[in-house]
């Protein structure tokens, strides 16, 4: 009889072992992605369908330089005067959709290489509290590796390699 916490430890041991590459969306016709000097009302186009943008010097070269999110759209549109504690940019910070895009992003996303293990991938995600990593070679960006992703690799090869016991009866 097969053990159950067996078969689970084995497949995440197994899913830690696996390689970015493995996993990583490269659709780079997929991926969101802007230059860094669009409008900053260009951003909000593209975060109307999807959760971040990648920043990029051009977008032919696609050298990484940033990433904006939907929180950081959140803190260009509150209002300068609110009293709620987390909003304590300066008055300047608020200037709604005016300016470019690398005035509003993130500047050095976390990144990792396609050779990175997931198990390290995973660790730079709860480290940083982010649930998106660029995937990088020599600063180009070639891929992104999402917690939505793993999620589901994660639970679609719990269904290839079930870690129900099937020989309890």
């Amino acid at each position: 009889m097969v053990n159950m916490k067996n078969k689970e430890e084995r497949l995440i041991s197994e899913f830690y072992e696996l390689k970015v590459n493995q996993l990583m969306n490269n659709k780079m016709w997929d991926l969101p992605l802007i230059q860094k000097d669009e409008p900053i009302s260009y951003a909000l186009s593209i975060l109307d369908g999807k959760s971040h943008v990648w920043v990029v010097n051009e977008l032919k070269e696609k050298e990484l330089v940033g990433v904006i999110t939907r929180h950081d759209v959140l803190q260009i549109l509150a209002p300068p005067r609110t009293h709620y504690s987390m909003f304590t940019f300066p008055k300047s910070y608020f200037h709604g959709t005016k300016g470019k895009i690398e005035d509003i992003m993130t500047k050095e996303p976390i990144t990792c290489i396609p050779d990175d293990k997931i198990v390290d991938v995973l660790q730079k995600m709860v480290r940083h509290g982010i649930r998106r990593v660029a995937v990088v070679v020599d600063s180009k960006l070639v891929g992104e590796i999402t917690l939505r992703h793993l999620i589901c690799k994660y639970y679609k090869a719990s269904q290839y390699h079930p870690i129900v016991d099937d020989d309890s009866k």
